[in-house]
C-alpha cells in the first residue's frame, strides 16, 4: 500500500453530492449503511426491518444467500445500494485516478457496515477483497463516528488536500 496514515482521511468526499452545486440531493439519497442487492438482506443491515417492503424480499431470485451472485465472485461484480461512495468511486475510475485498489475499495465500500463491522457478506469475496478488507478496517477509524465539533481553518488545511488531489487525480476533473 502506497498511501500513509495520514491520507487516509480524504476518502469520503462522495458527500459532495449534498451541495447544490452538485445537485444537493437530500441527505436520505446520499448517507447512510449501504448493501448488496440481488441477494437475501443480512440482518446486520441497519433498519433490515423495513426490507420487509421491498418486493425483492420474497422474491426466490433474490432471497437465497447467493442470489444472483456465485461465491467468491468479487464485490466488484456485486451491485449495491446508491449512496455517496459509489459516487465518489465512480469519479475516481471515470478520472483515471493514481489511487491503489485499497484506496478505491475503500472509497466504495466504508459505508458497507454489514461486511466489515458485521462479517456479513464474506461469502461473496474474492481475494482481492479479503486483503483491501484489512485496509477498510484501518479507515474505519477515521470515518463513523470519528468527527470532531472543532471547526477547521479551511485556509490553513487546503494546500495538503490541494496536494492530494494533485498526486491522485487530473488537473480537471469529470464530476
Amino acid at each position: 500500500m502506497m498511501i500513509n496514515d495520514d491520507e487516509w482521511r480524504y476518502l469520503d468526499l462522495g458527500k459532495v453530492l449534498l451541495l447544490p452545486s452538485f445537485g444537493g440531493l437530500p441527505q436520505w439519497a446520499v448517507v447512510g449503511d449501504t448493501f448488496p442487492l440481488g441477494c437475501r438482506f443480512d440482518e446486520s443491515v441497519v433498519h433490515h426491518k423495513y426490507f420487509k417492503e421491498n418486493p425483492d424480499y420474497d422474491s426466490p431470485a433474490y432471497n437465497t444467500k447467493y442470489g444472483i451472485y456465485s461465491e467468491k465472485c468479487g464485490l466488484n461484480n456485486v451491485m449495491m445500494s446508491w449512496g455517496h461512495d459509489d459516487y465518489m468511486y465512480l469519479v475516481a475510475k471515470e478520472n483515471n485516478t493514481t489511487l491503489p485498489s485499497a484506496a478505491l475499495f475503500i472509497i466504495r465500500y466504508h459505508s458497507f457496515h454489514a461486511l466489515h463491522r458485521e462479517g456479513a457478506y464474506k461469502h461473496l469475496m474474492n481475494n482481492e477483497d479479503v486483503e483491501n478488507l484489512k485496509w477498510l478496517h484501518i479507515f474505519s477509524k477515521y470515518d463513523l463516528y470519528s468527527k470532531s465539533n472543532v471547526r477547521i481553518d479551511v485556509e490553513k488545511v487546503k494546500p495538503y488536500y490541494l496536494s492530494l488531489i494533485e498526486k491522485y487525480f487530473p488537473a480537471k476533473l469529470r464530476w
